[in-house]
């Protein structure tokens, strides 16, 4: 049987982040009779249960029957709840946090002594399996543990290991940025509906067209400039179109977001 089916996995907390990592990893080789999900409300507890898993509303539960316990609650929420799990964790499980800003410093703080942490930075699209998905080891954390996390995760889209410095970049260009590209694709449409195109087509097409030119971009391997210069050709309408975004600074304002959301990220782990 292959080892990532024998792991018994947990998660606090049942939002979109713990939903779309919950799917992934039944898309993979774990068991939805190996995971529990805990929340105090069951507002979102029953697709988890439309899918096979088990939930309750103890979170002492789910810590104390799990080998790996996903920690999906809000940065605020982090400090209560580890508190309240703590004497319950073991050496030998893996808590891995998904909790924006908050550093693997704070959460080896509030964990007992040599606790093996793993700090997460998903995106929505793990709902569809198309996530993008970070990861740094935290001091007790072994390179076998970061293996397994990897292994877990890979149907949840792209994984890949770094330093925690980078995560909150990562909150910043892809957290956030997915409701940033959400914001261009309305905007594409309502520009065609402007020119007089039905409202629900233009939204299709515009959909069809951020996930065209995405698959595009990480297929080929070419830069994105390489890709958007393909489209041009000279006097044409792209030219014309990229001109005027340029004169409405879109390049600075995406810059500045990214950079906004990521300060944002770390002002998060200093409270």
């Amino acid at each position: 049987m292959n080892p990532d089916a024998q792991q018994r996995i947990g998660f606090i907390g049942a939002g979109n982040m713990a939903f779309g990592i919950a799917k992934g990893l039944l898309s993979g080789n774990v068991l939805p009779a190996n995971i529990k999900v805990s929340a105090p409300s069951s507002t979102n507890l029953g697709r988890f249960q439309e899918l096979g898993i088990s939930v309750t509303h103890s979170n002492t539960e789910v810590v104390c029957g799990s080998d790996v316990v996903f920690v999906a609650v809000k940065p605020h929420m982090i400090p209560r709840v580890l508190i309240e799990v703590s004497e319950h964790i073991t050496k030998k499980q893996i808590i891995v946090s998904v909790a924006a800003g908050v550093t693997l410093a704070m959460l080896e703080e509030l964990l007992p002594e040599n606790s093996i942490v793993i700090r997460l930075m998903p995106n929505l699209p793990c709902l569809v399996q198309e996530g993008a998905l970070l990861f740094a080891l935290g001091t007790n954390a072994k390179g076998e543990d970061g293996a397994l996390l990897l292994s877990l995760l890979h149907c949840c889209g792209l994984v890949e290991e770094v330093p925690e410095t980078w995560i909150d970049v990562h909150t910043g260009l892809s957290g956030s940025g997915v409701a940033f590209v959400y914001l261009f694709a309305e905007a594409l449409a309502e520009g065609a509906v402007k020119m007089g195109m039905p409202s629900a087509l233009a939204h299709s097409i515009a959909s069809q067209t951020v996930l065209g030119a995405g698959k595009l971009l990480r297929d080929s391997g070419k830069h994105p400039a390489q890709l958007r210069a393909e489209v041009c050709t000279p006097g044409g309408t792209t030219i014309y179109g990229l001109h005027t975004l340029e004169q409405g600074g879109v390049r600075a304002s995406v810059m500045s977001a990214v950079e906004s959301a990521t300060q944002r990220a770390r002002d998060l782990g200093k409270k």
